[in-house]
């Protein structure tokens, strides 16, 4: 590795660690011609995942893109920066593992609406009024309702759980 001060070709590792979860590993580095340490990142080469827009154009997906559009809905919320890095984390995970190298803004936007909604409702709603491109209160409504209606029924799920109903069922099947 050639060092960004002096162009001197030798250098050692000083520390190494791994970034990104999990997929690159950064190493911090010390030249032996200047003394000088610097930062380099290894990772894997994969094949690049393109994106399909929804007027026929494909694009090179662009990560800081979609951190960017994520952090917007995010804003003001109290969401961490590196919770929202988590976040794009998973759905980048999620597009690489697809067998496809061409995935649809259609796919990606569902994947994030999937994972805001659990991290938080009102940046999904925020995100899904831009991604689904609401044209009146009324979208904007009917958004909020089925949000509201999927964690009531989410909730009522959870009290089936420990409201003992459970428990009678497990008592007749050990009899």
């Amino acid at each position: 590795m050639r060092c960004p001060r002096c162009d001197h070709v030798e250098d050692r590792v000083v520390d190494s660690r791994t970034s990104r979860a999990g997929r690159s590993i950064r190493r911090r580095r010390e030249c032996l011609g200047c003394s000088f340490r610097f930062t380099t990142y290894e990772h894997i080469e994969q094949e690049q995942l393109t994106i399909r827009k929804t007027s026929g154009s494909i694009e090179p997906f662009d990560r800081a893109k979609l951190l960017r559009s994520v952090g917007i809905a995010c804003a003001k919320r109290p969401v961490s920066l590196a919770r929202i890095e988590e976040m794009v984390d998973q759905v980048e995970e999620e597009l690489e593992a697809l067998d496809e190298r061409e995935v649809s803004t259609q796919h990606i936007g569902e994947l994030v609406m999937a994972h805001l909604r659990t991290l938080d409702q009102v940046a999904y709603v925020r995100f899904a009024s831009v991604y689904r491109n609401f044209q009146d209160t009324t979208e904007f409504m009917e958004e909020v309702r089925e949000l509201v209606n999927r964690a009531r029924y989410e909730a009522r799920g959870q009290q089936e759980m420990f409201d003992g109903s459970g428990e009678e069922q497990g008592e007749e099947e050990q009899a």
